[in-house]
């Protein structure tokens, strides 16, 4: 698999704690937009990410930002 499956074409809003967090870059995860570990076997892996102190934040659920795991605005060209 080169290419992540586009799980959604608009992102995720989601309010985070700090901590460290893993973005599902495959598209396969069944917990998105945060990785399952459906990725084995893929090639893909997933992005580690820091949250210093708790804020809503827009994660990429096409998987093709250029910005991941945060949108910026490319599911609407996909």
């Amino acid at each position: 698999m080169s290419d992540p499956k586009i799980f959604d074409k608009k992102p995720a809003r989601v309010t985070l704690e700090p901590g460290t967090y893993y973005w599902c870059a495959c598209g396969l995860s069944t917990n998105q937009p945060f990785c399952s570990g459906a990725h084995k076997g893929t090639g893909l892996t997933p992005l580690a990410f820091t949250i210093d102190e708790k804020r809503e934040v827009w994660l990429c659920n096409c998987k093709h930002s250029d910005h991941k795991p945060y949108c910026d605005g490319t599911h609407k060209s996909l």
